[in-house]
């Protein structure tokens, strides 16, 4: 399938769901409550203070679902409602303090990132939801790692073993689950768009 949306526009799914500012609102609080959800499944690491956890998964998919400015709006919605002491955080926390801030703050940009590519057709095929949900999850660390460098007095290497090593692997079952579902869900649509 074409980077170009069917209706010969680029898009992302949420584009495809009728109405526009009740539309978009309900989408980016969506998003927020989503990767809130999502970060209340928590898998402690051993050796690091940063536990495994579903936001990261939510927060890039939440980003190629609704594109750049709602994935964005939404990320930067989870970020300030948490931040403003709503413990939707992982484990029910909130706050920006201790060493899991800077990822959260990476969601943003992300999201951001990831909605962009998505909406040039970076979605569509496995390979290409691979190099979209590979590039967001390094912005994420980019931000992630010297956060926790600063909150834990870590210097960049055992930053870097503890914040990054570990979730290598979790991360990449999590981007081929992301590189299944978002090219069946652009197939499913272009099945129901046929049969209209």
């Amino acid at each position: 399938m074409s980077s170009l949306s069917l209706t010969g526009r680029r898009q992302v799914l949420a584009d495809l769901v009728p109405g526009a500012l009740v539309r978009d609102l309900t989408l980016v609080a969506g998003g927020a409550l989503l990767t809130g959800a999502a970060a209340q499944l928590v898998i402690p690491v051993p050796g690091s203070p940063v536990p495994m956890t579903g936001q990261t998964f939510a927060a890039l998919l939440v980003g190629a679902s609704l594109g750049m400015r709602r994935g964005a709006a939404s990320m930067l919605l989870y970020l300030l409602v948490g931040a403003a002491g709503v413990p939707w955080f992982q484990g029910a926390t909130s706050g920006l303090s201790g060493a899991s801030a800077g990822y959260v703050v990476g969601f943003v940009f992300a999201g951001a990132l990831v909605g962009a590519l998505a909406k040039r057709g970076g979605d569509r095929t496995p390979l290409r939801t691979v190099g979209t949900m590979v590039l967001g999850n390094v912005v994420i660390y980019a931000f992630g790692v010297p956060w926790l460098m600063a909150a834990a007095g870590f210097d960049f290497s055992t930053a870097f073993a503890k914040g990054v090593v570990p979730f290598l692997i979790g991360d990449a079952l999590k981007i081929v689950v992301a590189a299944g579902v978002l090219p069946l869900a652009w197939a499913a649509v272009a099945r129901l768009r046929k049969e209209d």
